[in-house]
């Protein structure tokens, strides 16, 4: 899979690009309580970021319809990329947040670019296992950054971390030997379906069900990444980060194979009622401050949050035709970080008026819900 025709271009710009993504994911809100910000505001650091980023997936499909991906994605890698060092001027929540809101819009490009992209590469009988490599790309910096970032801010300052978050700048020549590629097969310019038309309509009816669950699993993710530091030690922390990543890239890579003979939908429910049970474990685990449970239960929800990710995102894909996979990757990734903001603004302002144990518990029940989409889903595809 790594050796078809811009898989490793993609992946390379990919793992750059993330990086910077993850290696701010949870220093960024501590550097708000540096200057004083409560819970809320540093949930809000990651929830601007992430609401700039859903604005921008809207725009994307159209974008590269109107100037390629080469361009495109350029631009996100240095809207990603090269504010991360201005962090250093202030700690200020005003700062942060504007910050971050330019990094979000950066983000938003990559996001909606890289899906489409490894979808167009490959054929669509293989697109379980694409979408897994191209996971293991995204999951990389996740794993190495995410749990690495915090213990490298207690040794050595906030500093060198924001230095690390402008590597998306070093993914640049990799995003232009990318769209060579992709100009070679022809595929740079995605016939989209505009919005409003019954095409558009259809694809957007189609994703629906696919991004509903990728949301519920993410609020839950979502609140673990931003305030596990919080939450325990710096330690426990910092296990919890590495143990929920490690598990999450490998579920993702394990399950397209499986997704591409049996189908997403047969696995999702009861992935999703795992994720939510793991949740509830977490809640139960930071209210008794049981560190190996905390760590193991996170480590079940990271299995889960990986194996979603993938399942959710070849549903969308399924649903649509190949003109309209721009479309189908935009909804996606919207799904993926609204969650994923959403989870971090309810975290911080459930943890700030009563506790982070009520904050991760009333998320554990939000998953439990979404499991009532793919239960109606699948007796309507055994149907068809």
């Amino acid at each position: 899979m790594w050796r078809a025709p811009g898989m490793l271009a993609l992946a390379v710009l990919s793992m750059f690009g993330f990086s910077g993504y993850a290696a701010l994911l949870a220093v960024a809100p501590l550097w708000v309580v540096e200057g004083g910000a409560t819970a809320a505001g540093a949930g809000l650091v990651n929830g601007v970021l992430l609401v700039a980023t859903v604005l921008t997936q809207l725009a994307v499909p159209r974008s590269l319809a109107r100037w390629g991906t080469g361009g495109v994605l350029v631009i996100g890698l240095l809207l990603l990329g090269a504010p991360a060092p201005a962090y250093l001027v202030s700690d200020g929540l005003s700062w942060v947040l504007a910050l971050s809101a330019v990094r979000g819009m950066g983000f938003g490009v990559l996001t909606v670019v890289g899906s489409t992209v490894v979808a167009q590469l490959v054929p669509a009988h293989r697109r379980g296992a694409a979408i897994g490599v191209y996971g293991l790309s995204v999951a990389l910096p996740n794993l190495l950054l995410l749990p690495s970032s915090v213990p490298v801010v207690d040794r050595l300052g906030f500093g060198p971390v924001f230095w690390v978050a402008a590597l998306p700048l070093l993914g640049v020549p990799a995003a232009l030997r990318l769209a060579q590629v992709l100009r070679a097969i022809d595929r740079t310019q995605p016939d989209l379906a505009e919005p409003g038309t019954p095409a558009g309509l259809a694809s957007l009816s189609g994703i629906v069900s696919p991004t509903v669950v990728l949301f519920s699993v993410t609020m839950a993710g979502g609140a673990l990444l931003t305030f596990a530091p919080q939450m325990t030690t710096a330690g426990t922390a910092a296990l919890v980060l590495f143990t929920m990543g490690a598990a999450g890239a490998v579920s993702r890579w394990l399950v397209g194979a499986m997704a591409d003979r049996l189908g997403a939908w047969p696995f999702i429910a009861p992935v999703l009622t795992g994720a939510g049970a793991a949740m509830a474990v977490c809640a139960w685990a930071v209210a008794r401050d049981h560190h190996l449970l905390f760590i193991s239960a996170a480590t079940v929800l990271g299995l889960c949050y990986g194996a979603l990710q993938n399942l959710t995102l070849v549903a969308a894909f399924a649903a649509v035709e190949r003109s309209n996979l721009p479309a189908a990757s935009a909804g996606w990734n919207i799904g993926f970080d609204a969650g994923t903001a959403s989870g971090s603004v309810v975290a911080g302002a459930l943890a700030a008026a009563y506790s982070f144990p009520v904050s991760l518990t009333t998320l554990a029940g939000i998953c439990l819900l979404a499991v009532v989409l793919p239960l109606v889903h699948a007796p309507r595809r055994a149907t068809r």
